[in-house]
């Protein structure tokens, strides 16, 4: 598997040297959309190799090219360089293609609507030419590193492209774990008033291919309560260990925030509340960062081969749910698909698989088959209905590794074997009722199915 890291180098001795580069950048990119837009009507015959030579033809003055059809180009960008016109025709390509797939969509839904006698009004997408990119410096051409603290850079400076000195900060490519990494062209970004080198590097990672039966996996039930709830389990059923993740400090902040929040709002209408919002989207990125490495790194110290976790359905506000508790319940769901989405990235760099389950039910299930629990949401417990007292969470952990190990079995066998097992745990018919204790049974169908 092919996997990119991309460290940030802030810029330290320049601030505004580089905004005359960005905005020749871009509009040289609004030039070329334009050219795009009105020179080619059948761009799925394109690709991003041949459109490059197409539009220089029209834009660039050359030897065996001394008047091309928009020879403006030159005059207006004087001395632009080859790679950022070649890296802006690229961009101009991607933004037009995509606003002609948009517009033949709005083309079929309007004609779908007027077919079955609907008033259609939605607006038709327009193409956007402003925009804000950032380039790319090629390395040697326009970019060349002179140390791990400097490097010349190629930009507009007093009306020519020159090159000048810059002073980065260098990041410990050893603590990142980027050491042996192929490093890439760097992207110049601005960042509020400041400049920073986007330096991506690239590595192939071969993800384990372990068998299903060898497996070990860290089951992962994100809560309300808790942030996450981890349990390591083989292909036996056998739980090995445990472990809970919480931030109490601040999630009692992030509440005490939203309420402020909705209690301005209530008093001053809708308002945007950039101080709030900072503060919020700061205590949602700890979470989300502090929980991921604490799952990554439980799974790495049991050698896991896959991290489980519930499949989250779009976000659909339940009834009732109104003011701060609305709100809460958005940035959990947001924190949630964060802490999925910064594991995968994270388990792939070490090898290892990050696999989803159906989420119906893993929670109100008891994990011994007894059925349907009674929840006691304030203090994440679970009565089952033997009187059994339990931790919701964890519970549910164990329902989740024991749906991805009968998923796995399911498909690593033949259909008729299935159904032969099926008749012998009736549960696993129906994703949703599969249990711990049904994929107990599970393995004891097999061994007795070994054994004749």
């Amino acid at each position: 598997m092919k996997m990119m890291k991309t460290l940030r180098h802030k810029i330290t001795n320049h601030s505004t040297v580089f905004h005359r580069t960005l905005d020749i950048f871009n509009e040289a990119l609004s030039f070329i959309m334009n050219v795009i837009d009105k020179e080619f009507d059948d761009m799925d015959t394109f690709q991003v190799k041949t459109i490059v030579p197409a539009v220089e033809k029209l834009i660039h003055i050359t030897k065996s090219n001394p008047q091309p059809k928009y020879k403006e180009f030159d005059s207006h960008f004087f001395k632009f360089p080859s790679y950022f016109r070649r890296s802006a025709i690229a961009s101009a390509f991607g933004k037009v293609k995509s606003y002609r797939s948009n517009l033949k969509n709005w083309e079929k839904e309007k004609e779908m609507a007027l077919l079955e006698g609907k008033t259609f009004k939605k607006k038709p997408p327009r193409l956007q030419l402003e925009h804000k990119e950032f380039p790319v410096f090629y390395q040697g051409n326009m970019f060349e590193k002179t140390s791990e603290k400097t490097a010349r850079i190629k930009v507009f400076h007093r009306n020519d492209w020159v090159w000048i000195d810059i002073q980065f900060k260098p990041q410990d490519q050893y603590k990142r774990g980027v050491w042996n990494w192929k490093e890439n062209n760097p992207k110049l970004v601005k960042v509020g008033k400041k400049f920073f080198l986007h330096i991506s590097y690239e590595s192939k990672v071969k993800v384990n291919d372990t068998k299903i039966q060898d497996q070990k996996i860290c089951a992962v039930d994100l809560g309300i309560h808790n942030s996450a709830v981890c349990s390591v389990m083989n292909a036996k059923g056998t739980v090995l260990a445990r472990k809970f993740i919480h931030q109490p400090i601040e999630k009692d902040q992030l509440y005490t925030i939203t309420n402020k929040l909705r209690k301005a709002q209530s008093v001053s209408g809708t308002i945007t509340a950039p101080n709030f919002w900072r503060r919020i989207n700061g205590l949602q990125m700890h979470i989300v960062h502090h929980t991921s490495h604490e799952i990554v790194t439980f799974a790495k110290e049991h050698r896991c081969d896959v991290i489980v976790f519930e499949y989250l359905d779009q976000m659909k506000v339940p009834k009732g749910f109104w003011g701060a508790k609305k709100l809460r319940f958005k940035l959990r769901y947001w924190r949630k698909k964060g802490i999925q989405n910064k594991v995968e990235e994270m388990a792939h760099y070490l090898g290892m698989r990050m696999s989803k389950v159906n989420a119906r039910n893993t929670s109100a299930l008891a994990f011994d088959g007894s059925g349907k629990v009674k929840r006691n949401h304030k203090k994440d417990l679970a009565t089952f209905r033997t009187g059994k007292v339990y931790h919701a969470d964890l519970s549910a952990t164990y329902n989740i590794g024991a749906r991805y190990f009968i998923r796995g079995i399911q498909k690593s066998i033949s259909e008729k074997k299935w159904l032969a097992l099926q008749a012998k745990v009736p549960e696993l018919s129906k994703r949703t009722e599969q249990t711990l204790s049904s994929f107990i049974s599970l393995n004891d169908a097999l061994e007795t199915l070994k054994v004749s």
